[in-house]
């Protein structure tokens, strides 16, 4: 079975090039033409013998295509808004139908017609969707001085992405609300971030938001080491169950997270290195496995604090039974174990594959001996490159008027990267 999945643009009524053209003129009544009632309309003019199909949910479409091929089904053209491979249908039809022959006939993206609107360079601006997703996510996007090209829905919209702004200390930022680009009535308005979230208009719902983010300080800074005050915790912001900002970083390194990797962040605490973790890496997948309580609703809190709401996923147990069903990860932290370090080690080590990190935080004598004796363990077995560093942090304040340099406890990092065994000679 041919899928054709066509573009259909911004346009009232579609403007398809000839190639696209040529499919619709070429269905026969035995073909299927899929699309939402509106894309149907749009196509109209163009003429097609095809069966229409008001496009169901993807898992029903699903079932319908695998039906429709088993019943020698030869086309199928599926109808897309805009560009169906730029936030559209075209990735779910090429992932799902990856055995079959798909042919996609691209078109204008409303975010490239905003651009147009407005003079902006699409390389100079960043895209990001809030359609179907939590506002809360667009956190790890506000940052002073840049531009964004915001894909919305009627819940996340102007006026909600507006309060956004506000809400990271950007208040000043300038939003183009641009809507229904290419229709009658297009309208394309400016507005400060303070301005539209008193708006009490309803917007389109076609509709892109461009934001030009303010030079105030925001909120939440543009590098890693997040200030420890910024962490909501069980002790007053920045004083509980957090790994500090000097150690968070060392722990960020050692790590080495690449993309579209799974993380396990186990006695995860207030969330000071998952949340780090997720926000600086948006395509991993990061499991925080905490069982304290208080710690667990400071862990969620902060989770949505500062957005990484998409990839930061919160796991209310203990280990090592919290992650026996957990997706098995290629890096590891552990920063807490409530005396079951060496258990957890054992368990871990087991899960991880050739090339994965396992890196231990060691504050205590025990906690020390147990890594110092698993790294035993591994030296016998030659099964993994090892090293270790301690980090001793002071903090200068004030006491009688005096400036001094206050210790605080000197936290080791064991980093254990497993190989086959024999193979570290």
């Amino acid at each position: 079975m041919k899928i054709h999945v066509i573009g259909l643009g911004i346009n009232e009524q579609a403007q398809l090039p000839k190639e696209a053209q040529d499919v619709l003129a070429k269905l026969t009544e035995s073909d299927k033409l899929v699309g939402s009632e509106r894309q149907l309309s749009m196509v109209k003019a163009y003429g097609t013998k095809a069966q229409t199909h008001v496009l169901p949910k993807l898992n029903d479409l699903k079932h319908h295509m695998d039906e429709w091929a088993s019943l020698g089904v030869e086309r199928v053209a599926i109808l897309a808004s805009g560009d169906p491979l730029y936030y559209g249908i075209g990735a779910w039809v090429h992932r799902s139908f990856a055995d079959q022959e798909v042919r996609f006939y691209p078109n204008v993206s409303s975010i490239q017609a905003a651009c147009h609107r407005l003079g902006i360079s699409l390389q100079n601006a960043q895209v990001f969707s809030v359609h179907g997703r939590p506002l809360a996510s667009i956190r790890t996007q506000l940052h002073p001085s840049k531009t964004l090209l915001l894909l919305t829905d009627k819940t996340n919209n102007p006026q909600a992405i507006a309060k956004e702004c506000i809400e990271m200390g950007l208040g000043l930022s300038e939003l183009f609300v641009c809507e229904r680009l290419g229709y009658e009535h297009e309208r394309v308005t400016r507005y400060t971030a303070n301005s539209l979230a008193h708006v009490e208009e309803t917007f389109d719902p076609l509709n892109v938001v461009i934001v030009n983010t303010s030079a105030q300080s925001g909120r939440l800074p543009s590098t890693p080491g997040f200030k420890d005050g910024l962490f909501i915790t069980d002790k007053g912001d920045g004083q509980g169950m957090i790994t500090k900002r000097e150690v968070r970083l060392a722990v960020l390194s050692y790590l080495g997270v690449e993309a579209k990797e799974v993380v396990w962040d186990i006695g995860a605490g207030c969330g000071g290195v998952s949340v780090e973790l997720a926000y600086w890496n948006p395509e991993t997948e990061v499991y925080a496995i905490e069982h304290h309580e208080t710690r667990l609703t400071c862990l969620e809190a902060n989770r949505e604090h500062f957005g990484v709401v998409k990839n930061l996923h919160v796991v209310h147990g203990r280990a090592p039974e919290a992650f026996a069903n957990l997706p098995a990860p290629k890096r590891v932290f552990i920063g807490g174990s409530d005396g079951e370090m060496s258990e957890l080690l054992d368990r871990v080590w087991q899960r991880l594959p050739l090339g994965g990190v396992l890196l231990v935080n060691a504050v205590t004598d025990a906690t020390t001996m147990e890594a110092m004796a698993f790294l035993a363990k591994r030296d016998a077995a030659q099964d993994a490159y090892d090293e270790s560093s301690t980090i001793q942090i002071y903090r200068s304040e004030r006491l009688a008027g005096k400036r001094i340099r206050r210790p605080h406890l000197p936290v080791s990092l064991w980093r254990f990267e497993k190989c086959l065994p024999g193979e570290r000679s």
